[in-house]
């Protein structure tokens, strides 16, 4: 438990550094810069959480590449990288068909589709997708699960990195009109953005959603001894969810529309039942494949 307490410390300084430094920074850099509050806010946060992440690795010997998830040659990173990356595209889509056929999801009216909106939106979407399953993978199922599954087993490494996987979703944006800034201001960002665990009936369904994906990622993880197909799953996954969010919105109105969480409209009781149902076979076919590339070097 020690490494998990370690980082969870590391997002506790990452909230308190928020609070303490985004004020000051503001001082600094309003008059000279049109920078929002909550986007220095968030800078600092993410700053002090790299800075922490790099020092903390290294303290507990997880700063080599194994430990980090990335123990496979280049060739074969890449090749398990794209393969599910296809393949998490391949399994959000049959979420969205779903949505579709069910009328939970509709698309918007009077939006612009034209070539280059489009080619702008799903280029925009990839890059953020990536950045986002190259970050979460790294932190959570590289060096974190690697540590708790050194000191306490890999069954409680899946568990724990699951359960930070899902709250860490629930951290939401928060703004504060730069009129309103003052020396809480700070504060008031670290509550603001930790609102959604104020009401936990409110996102039950969405945490229960995010906490199945987790825990199957870390399976996989766990089957493969590195985070390739985690990263592109995780990549192919949020791609098509940005992309639909943009392009979609929840009917509230339908009889079924309690399965899309009201969380965002998307993360719901049907997501948690298409990864249950598709766990076990793709925890398996993972298996299987790690067995064969291990085999062959």
């Amino acid at each position: 438990m020690r490494t998990f307490l370690w980082f969870l410390g590391l997002l506790v300084a990452a909230f308190a550094a928020m609070a303490l430094f985004s004020y000051p920074a503001w001082l600094l850099l309003h008059p000279y810069f049109s920078f929002p509050f909550h986007r220095i806010a968030a800078r600092i946060g993410m700053l002090a959480l790299a800075i922490g992440f790099i020092s903390i690795a290294r303290r507990l010997g997880l700063a080599d590449r194994a430990s980090l998830g990335y123990g496979v040659t280049r060739s074969v990173f890449l090749r398990e990288f794209a393969l599910a990356f296809a393949l998490g595209v391949v399994l959000m889509l049959a979420v969205v068909a779903m949505m579709l056929a069910m009328g939970l999801r509709s698309w918007q009216s009077g939006m612009d589709l034209h070539a280059f909106a489009v080619a702008h939106l799903i280029v925009q979407a990839l890059l953020s997708a990536l950045a986002v399953a190259a970050i979460e993978e790294t932190f959570l199922r590289g060096a974190m699960f690697s540590g708790i599954a050194r000191e306490s087993g890999a069954p409680l490494a899946i568990v724990l990195t699951g359960v930070i996987y899902a709250a860490t979703h629930f951290i939401a944006r928060y703004h504060i009109p730069p009129e309103q800034v003052v020396f809480s201001s700070g504060f008031a960002m670290v509550r603001g953005s930790l609102h959604a665990f104020a009401d936990p009936l409110a996102i039950a369904d969405a945490f229960a959603a995010l906490l199945a994906v987790g825990v199957l990622l870390a399976c996989i993880r766990a089957a493969t001894g590195n985070i390739a197909a985690c990263m592109g799953l995780h990549a192919g996954w949020v791609w098509i969810m940005l992309i639909v969010h943009d392009l979609s919105v929840p009917d509230t109105t339908q009889a079924l529309s309690f399965l899309l969480s009201k969380f965002d409209g998307f993360v719901g009781w049907l997501v948690f039942l298409w990864v249950v149902l598709i766990a076990r076979p793709l925890y398996r076919y993972y298996a299987r494949r790690a067995r064969r590339y291990s085999g062959a070097r």
